[in-house]
């Protein structure tokens, strides 16, 4: 077949394959407390995004761990992923995933990808949002938005690791934009806002005030330990004693940041982290999710 200059364009499957190409895919998470136990109450699935059965690794009256699954294994141009999850009161989830997240380089078009995490705890209930690490391909361009609210007494622990470039393929980040927005609150007011833009070709992306070259970030964040202060003590005298990361309070929200050139550091940083966390913040030691270890 041959199209003229005024053809629409190609689409298969329901998909556009011009600027205006759009892949969406949704999955949409509740936990409720039913008879002293977590339970998935709610698990709707839209596209290519999936969650395994529940597992009660630490006991059926503890945290409920969902592996949140994507089998194509990475975003590119036009995919527009989002989830979802509440928690109720006294409920607890653990939600991570089973392999690092891709994010491919952009299309010819240039279109950009999307990634939108909705979180939500009632009043009593707690969340752990464990995913594992974002690698951002050359050229990849997206947006990625996360959103936590709070209500009343609600706990929340969770991180973002982000290694950009494949350093070791002799394939670093050089080209390419992503916006990253996190937005955390409690009751309607804000707690942590932050909004930053990698963009190689930026001064801050290499400038020493700014990414420095970093190649690697994470940012670990804990909402509800009941001694802070004693708690960041503690990591501070246990983790890891060298420049690429420091902790702070603000807000009643603990935040870890690392910033260097390994993403395995950075993993294990963060990992060491929450086991050390943990029994401060729940008073339950961290059980590592199974899927880590395949």
């Amino acid at each position: 077949m041959i199209l003229c200059e005024f053809a629409k364009p190609q689409v298969a499957s329901g998909h556009r394959f011009d600027a205006e190409r759009h892949w969406a895919a949704s999955l949409d998470l509740a936990f409720a407390q039913r008879d002293g136990a977590t339970r998935m109450v709610k698990a709707r699935h839209h596209g290519p995004l999936r969650v395994q059965r529940p597992f009660y690794p630490e006991g059926k009256r503890e945290a409920c761990h969902v592996y949140m699954l994507h089998p194509p294994g990475g975003l590119v141009s036009g995919d527009a992923l989002t989830i979802s999850a509440h928690v109720e009161r006294g409920a607890h989830a653990l939600l991570t995933t089973p392999a690092a997240n891709k994010l491919y380089k952009a299309d010819s078009q240039g279109v950009a990808w999307t990634q939108h995490a909705q979180l939500s705890v009632d009043d009593g209930g707690t969340l752990e949002w464990l995913p594992q690490e974002t690698i951002a391909f050359d050229g990849s361009k997206g947006q990625q938005r996360t959103q936590i609210d709070l209500h009343g007494s609600a706990r929340c622990l969770g991180w973002e690791v982000l290694a950009l470039g494949r350093p070791a393929s002799d394939l670093p980040y050089v080209s390419g934009r992503i916006e990253q927005h996190f937005r955390l609150t409690r009751d309607g007011k804000p707690l942590w806002l932050e909004r930053q833009s990698l963009d190689p070709l930026h001064p801050r992306f290499a400038g020493r005030w700014g990414q420095g070259g970093a190649t690697v970030q994470a940012t670990l964040w804990a909402v509800g330990i009941a001694d802070a202060p004693a708690a960041i003590e503690a990591l501070r005298e246990t983790l890891p004693d060298n420049p690429r990361w420091a902790v702070t309070l603000r807000h009643g929200v603990l935040l870890l940041r690392y910033l260097g050139n390994s993403r395995n550091e950075a993993w294990a940083l963060c990992e060491q982290a929450w086991q050390l966390l943990r029994p401060r913040w729940i008073e339950r030691d961290a059980h590592t999710p199974r899927i880590w270890l395949t």
